[in-house]
């Protein structure tokens, strides 16, 4: 049920005592606010004192309140500027990145000018080499050491050539197409070639063994005069190859010569040249079949 709309105290006092203070208290604040308002206008200097120790009151609250705003607005700049530093570390290191490769290139493309210089340098020898090619593949794991170069007979290489690189020696031509050749190793099992100590006429023949190394077998027997670290060079017999070209390095000693170590390793060999044969008319020689006797 609605509530009347005429609520009267009725007869109690203590109700009507009540509902007269409240009037009579609402009439002196309005008179009160009137009379401040009236004052703040016509003397606005009048409540600075009163408004100076309200500001005074405040100004801890406030201060506070500045200081949260400050730190937090720090905080942000702080996140801000930690998610930009790792995009832009993330940037630098692409760039890193990128410099490495770009000096892996230059270095690649230094060492291929070596090699390239290296290959003229060959031409300084007496004899013009016939071709220079590139060493295009060469068999690891196969019994036989064979190599392929990137000329063939329409370059002018021949069965028997010589094939060399700027540290010596690697073997010779084997066999021949238009464009490419196949080169026996000096490592190779059936690769034989006269050479002799560096130092002096020690003579001996140099005998692939299929596993990357030499035999160096001495020709004149007896007391074994080799030692390790000792040089061996082409010695020009039988014609095929020109004298004084590195050939191999002693490692070990054995009972009748060494075992040497390659000084041109294939494997570490870019660029080659194809030289003529030393003595085609000795090697034709030896090559040609015997005479029949005369009746």
């Amino acid at each position: 049920m609605a509530p009347p709309a005429n609520r009267r105290p009725g007869f109690s006092r203590r109700a009507q005592y009540s509902l007269f203070t409240g009037y009579v208290v609402a009439a002196l604040g309005a008179v009160l606010g009137a009379g401040l308002l009236i004052l703040s206008l016509i003397k606005p200097d009048a409540f600075a004192g009163l408004r100076g120790a309200a500001s005074d009151v405040a100004a801890p609250v406030g201060e506070t309140g500045a200081v949260g705003r400050t730190e937090s607005q720090g905080i942000f700049e702080y996140l801000a500027g930690y998610i930009r530093a790792g995009s832009k570390n993330a940037q630098l290191r692409e760039e890193m990145e990128l410099a490495r490769i770009r000096l892996a290139e230059a270095q690649a493309i230094e060492q291929e000018n070596k090699r390239l210089k290296a290959l003229l340098a060959l031409d300084d020898g007496g004899t013009p080499p016939v071709a220079r090619a590139r060493l295009i593949g060469s068999t690891s794991s196969s019994t036989r050491r064979i190599a392929y170069i990137s000329v063939g007979a329409n370059d002018g290489i021949r069965v028997g050539m010589p094939v060399r690189s700027p540290r010596g020696l690697i073997g010779r031509v084997l066999e021949t197409g238009a464009e490419s050749a196949r080169v026996l190793l000096l490592t190779d099992g059936e690769s034989i070639v006269p050479v002799r100590r560096a130092k002096d006429n020690v003579v001996a023949f140099a005998e692939g063994r299929s596993d990357g190394t030499l035999r160096l077998r001495l020709v004149n027997l007896g007391i074994n005069p080799l030692q390790r670290g000792d040089v061996f060079v082409t010695s020009g017999a039988g014609g095929l190859f020109q004298p004084g070209v590195a050939v191999a390095v002693v490692s070990e000693i054995t009972k009748d010569g060494a075992i040497g170590r390659l000084l041109s390793d294939p494997a570490a060999t870019d660029f080659v040249v194809v030289d003529p044969i030393w003595q085609p008319e000795a090697v034709a020689v030896a090559n040609a079949p015997p005479k029949d006797p005369a009746p």
